[in-house]
Formats: structure tokens, C-alpha cells, sequence
């Protein structure tokens, strides 16, 4: 590790630029995975995460008041590690969501019938909206990965559907492919 401390100026702010990136990113990532149940991963994410901080962390801290720009160039990629880390995540996708589509009746079995016909798990619950008007409701489970598929043709069918997603902690039963 004494290589760090033997590098200075440019190539030093690109490593701890790049290193702390990267550290960050799977920082993210790492917090998801845990959060999703997945505590092998991110226990594994965790040591790859703690090494590349160790590193990036000593070269910075090292002459630190001689070279004071280590210190900005750290508070940019943690930054940037923050976002690119979300972007990855968002990728990745990780884990399981609900969708809730709020429809007219006339539009909900169409809708249903064009979710499942996709390998989607739809439930319909009858309701009432303003004016005691009728509608559906509808429960689509899926991994999160589907979600932007599941909402284009939920946008497709019925336009003026009312729509909300959230994430699922743990689900029992079901139908998800």
C-alpha cells in the first residue's frame, strides 16, 4: 500500500477520485442488498467496500496539510459515488414491488386480461370512486426489474389510470415469474 503515498499531484486525485467512486457505489448497492434480505452479498460488498475506504481513506489523510485538494477531490467522488450508485441500483433492480392501478370498470378486465397475457399476477377488487362511480382495482406483484414494462402497458390500456408502486420487504405466495 506504501505505492500511494509515493504518488503525488494529478495521478494521486484520479485515484482517489475513481477509488472513491467506486467504494461509494458499492456502498449503495450494498445497503439495498441488506435492506432486500440479501445479507451474503452484502456482507461480501461490505469487505470489498471497507478495503477500497482503508486505501483511499490513508492516501488522503497522508499529508494532509501539504496537499489540502485530496480533501475536495474526496468530497467530489463521494458525491458522484452517491449518484452512480442509486443509477446502478436502479439497474440492478433488485427485489420486488407492488403495483395498485385505480381503473374504470369498463377498462379493468381489458387491463387485467393484457397484464396476465404478459406474465404478470393481477387481483381485481371492485370499487367505488367519486360519485359512487365504479372502478377496479388492481394488484400486480413483480420483480422490480418489470416495473417500466408493467407501467408502458398500463399506460397503453388505460391512459387515465391512476397508479402507484411500492416496494415489497417479503411476500408469501402468489404469482410472480
Amino acid at each position: 500500500m506504501d505505492f500511494l503515498f509515493n504518488i503525488s499531484g494529478p495521478a494521486l486525485y484520479i485515484i482517489i477520485f475513481c477509488a472513491k467512486i467506486i467504494e461509494v457505489s458499492i456502498s449503495t448497492v450494498r445497503l439495498v442488498l441488506i435492506n432486500k434480505g440479501e445479507r451474503v452479498k452484502g456482507a461480501l460488498l461490505a469487505f470489498i467496500e471497507i478495503m477500497i475506504w482503508l486505501i483511499v481513506v490513508s492516501s488522503v489523510l497522508n499529508n494532509i496539510t501539504e496537499d489540502p485538494i485530496k480533501v475536495f477531490i474526496y468530497a467530489i467522488a463521494f458525491s458522484m459515488g452517491n449518484f452512480i450508485g442509486v443509477t446502478l441500483e436502479s439497474k440492478i433492480a433488485v427485489g420486488l414491488s407492488s403495483i395498485q392501478v385505480v381503473v374504470n370498470e369498463e377498462n379493468g378486465e381489458e387491463l387485467a386480461d393484457i397484464l396476465r397475457d404478459q406474465g404478470f399476477g393481477v387481483t381485481i377488487i371492485d370499487g367505488r370512486g367519486k360519485n359512487d362511480s365504479k372502478k377496479n382495482l388492481l394488484f400486480v406483484q413483480l420483480k422490480r426489474k418489470k416495473i417500466p414494462e408493467a407501467v408502458k402497458l398500463i399506460r397503453l390500456t388505460a391512459p387515465q389510470a391512476y397508479i402507484t408502486v411500492n416496494d415489497i420487504k417479503s411476500m408469501m405466495g402468489g404469482y410472480i415469474k
